[in-house]
């Protein structure tokens, strides 16, 4: 039986502010444990339904504001916040917090950004005045009615057919609510992810290089490479497809934490206890015996798939991304473009596209995708038909999102007359001045 536990592998949580580990699996389950390092503040103000928050500050200064009052805090400060009440912190400090019970999904509501840590406007996807946003902006006794709104709705659809909620007025239902759910939820990063996510994305990958015999050299770059298990896996397709090809590939992303992991590519057989994912439950054992050498509950990468890779850290929404990363002949930029705003991801998937040669490809999952039409149609994408459906069935974790959470992937409607274009999430790139061939209706 553990007594001492010591800080796991990977951050459990990392917003715009702070980033934090969780303690255990504990033997007293009714408790989480958490160490958090503050270099902003929390993200947001939010208001839990039951749990009680203890903070203890170990270093550091900041202060508290609960009930729109500040309490500045420092060191051996202990701070407590019951449930019902609204709060946040600001400042640089390091913390212990309890909460108690553990946290699930549902008990918190985000109700603004705590400006220590975010500028801007508090909703999502509509524009600040658009009757849907006031909606889901208006508080009853500090309540959102829009929250409970979602809730119940989501516990009703859960119980219908699928055949019943594929119909035309039920999916148009969906919509709306999935609508209400952009504005409603709070975006954060998330490090959540699998090894061999989606084995239709990866199988065309496989099937374009192994399409292009006079090619010596293949730059790829995966952008947003949390931990490293989808660099990885893309390098196993393309490796196992061309083993005479020299792959370059960049693997970048925000979070140094992240990278620091995917660098080091040494995972444990029990990181689901962390990250709240199995990164392996998708491979089988014979995949995971060629991609690791194993070492007990630990798994290492082996060195094949290891060479080429140059791992970064930076912004890829930074107009500097081309100059730091060169001209790529692929770029992969899958699930964490929907972790943003609708115009900063716009910026960012416009910036993403200046990395690709002409005649390249571009792989973009995990995005909103009115946002990924649009970027396709202003810069003259060709979408690829080629496991075009089976792609977009491939992850199935965001498939059961929709339409409650804002990353949730709409289901694929063939009634849309653009949906050729709609559902594609891989492109190729053509020159400037070449006709992509495409009339956005085939």
């Amino acid at each position: 039986m553990p007594y001492i536990y010591s800080l796991p592998p990977l951050t459990a949580f990392d917003g715009r502010g702070l980033f934090g580990y969780s303690f255990g699996p504990l033997k007293q389950n009714d408790v989480d444990i958490s160490y958090i390092e503050v270099d902003k503040g929390h993200d947001t103000f939010m208001i839990s339904k039951k749990i009680t928050r203890t903070y203890y500050v170990l270093s550091g200064s900041g202060y508290f504001t609960i009930s729109d009052r500040r309490y500045d805090v420092n060191p051996g400060i202990l701070v407590e916040v019951p449930p019902k009440v609204e709060y946040s912190y600001s400042g640089k400090m390091k913390l212990i917090a309890f909460s108690k019970p553990r946290w699930y999904i549902g008990n918190d509501t985000h109700t603004k950004w705590n400006p220590d840590v975010v500028q801007g406007d508090f909703a999502g996807i509509a524009g600040s005045g658009s009757w849907l946003t006031q909606l889901v902006r208006v508080q009853i006794f500090g309540r959102s009615p829009i929250g409970v709104y979602l809730g119940l709705n989501r516990r009703l659809w859960n119980r219908l057919p699928t055949f019943f909620t594929a119909l035309g007025p039920i999916r148009s239902y969906g919509i709306f609510l999935h609508a209400l759910a952009r504005i409603h939820g709070v975006r954060a990063q998330a490090f959540s992810t699998y090894f061999l996510r989606n084995r239709s994305q990866l199988e065309l990958i496989g099937r374009l290089v192994g399409r292009s015999p006079e090619t010596d050299t293949l730059r790829v770059a995966i952008l947003g490479c949390s931990t490293g298990a989808e660099a990885y896996s893309v390098a196993w397709r393309i490796r196992t497809v061309r083993p005479d090809l020299k792959l370059i590939l960049q693997a970048a992303d925000i979070s140094q934490r992240a990278v620091e992991v995917g660098r080091c590519g040494v995972y444990s057989l029990a990181a689901s206890e962390v990250t709240n994912t199995n990164i392996f439950e998708r491979m089988t054992s014979a995949e995971i015996e060629e991609m690791f050498d194993g070492d007990g509950d630990v798994l290492t990468i082996k060195s094949w798939l290891k060479e080429g890779i140059e791992w970064h850290v930076g912004d890829v929404g930074a107009p500097e991304l081309l100059d730091v990363l060169g001209p790529q002949d692929m770029v992969i930029a899958n699930n964490f473009l929907c972790h943003m705003g609708p115009l900063e991801a716009e910026r960012c998937l416009r910036n993403i596209a200046r990395l690709v040669n002409p005649h390249g490809y571009v792989f973009v999952s995990g995005v909103d995708l009115d946002i990924r039409t649009k970027v396709a149609t202003d810069l003259g994408w060709n979408p690829l038909q080629e496991l075009l459906e089976e792609i977009h069935e491939g992850d199935p974790g965001m498939k059961g999102f929709w339409p409650w959470h804002y990353g949730g992937l709409e289901p694929l409607n063939k009634r849309r007359r653009d949906w050729r274009l709609r559902y594609a999430a891989a492109f190729q790139l053509i020159a400037a001045g070449e006709d992509n061939g495409w009339d956005g209706v085939r």
